[in-house]
């Protein structure tokens, strides 16, 4: 990617016409004229992160609950895209009721990615 420096410390701007600033102000001009900063990108995500455990707290048991956070100290992505896996189920309307813990160990084996299984055998 092409990018040409201007005006103040890290600004440049790159060949298809849009304009980054990456100081404390961080402020992305795109093409279309569009100006996003990251404080709203950031106000957005927690917007995001409150809705989604507010639904995780509605649709999940206690005990369901200390599994997920017990496997988001763990593996935080897996946990993360289990809960987004919930989210889209919920939003669907494939979720009725709470998920016991007993439901969230099937969704958690079913979203796991197999284990690759290595067989040495020896000449």
């Amino acid at each position: 990617m092409f990018y040409f420096i201007t005006k103040g410390m890290g600004e440049h701007t790159h060949a298809d016409g849009t304009t980054h600033t990456h100081a404390d102000g961080t402020t992305h001009t795109h093409a279309d004229g569009t100006t996003h900063t990251h404080e709203e990108n950031e106000h957005a995500e927690d917007q995001f992160n409150i809705k989604k455990e507010i639904m995780l707290k509605q649709r999940l048991t206690s005990e369901a609950r200390l599994r997920l956070n017990n496997v988001k100290m763990v593996k935080p992505e897996f946990a993360n895209m289990v809960e987004n896996y919930l989210l889209g189920l919920t939003s669907q309307g494939r979720v009725t009721g709470q998920i016991t813990d007993d439901q969230l160990k099937q969704i958690l084996l079913s979203v796991q990615q197999p284990k690759k299984d290595f067989k040495i055998n020896r000449i």
